[in-house]
């Protein structure tokens, strides 16, 4: 079940960063990342947020996490994490789905690291297109894709 979680609540904000915590080592593992600025986000950042999260939980846990937010008329995936244990379920794409269909918006964008190939693959799934790469000061290669609504 997907829902809109409250960030601004404690025990909220503390959910999202549990995921988060327990997510972003793996990607920084497999995009060789040793320095890696998401796992440097803090529950207080996340309950101070002005973005937009949702949740997908399974049985009353919080198994992943999306957060977004729009600028005129884009829709701009900000973070996609998947609890470990729920990787492989298909969640990250019903988060996408979800956000997809709930918003109007003529394109939506995502950055991931060039290295993290099964998000690359899950975007394309989805439609999304590379249009830009590039190094950030933080040294991990980026890769920006963005899907057009065509509706």
């Amino acid at each position: 079940m997907i829902q809109k979680l409250e960030n601004s609540k404690q025990h909220v904000a503390n959910q999202i960063f549990h995921v988060f915590q327990n997510s972003y080592p793996i990607e920084a593992k497999l995009i060789n990342a040793s320095n890696f600025p998401p796992l440097a986000r803090s529950a207080r950042n996340v309950k101070a947020a002005k973005t937009l999260f949702y949740g997908f939980y399974e049985k009353g846990e919080l198994a992943g996490v999306i957060e977004v937010r729009t600028r005129g008329q884009n829709l701009e995936i900000d973070s996609l994490t998947v609890e470990p244990k729920h990787f492989k379920k298909g969640i990250a794409g019903r988060l996408i789905n979800h956000v997809l269909d709930a918003f109007e918006y003529s394109r939506a964008v995502v950055e991931t690291a060039a290295g993290n190939e099964p998000a690359i693959n899950l975007y394309k799934k989805h439609g999304f297109v590379e249009y830009k790469r590039w190094t950030p000061s933080h040294d991990i290669k980026k890769v920006a894709m963005s899907l057009e609504n065509t509706l």
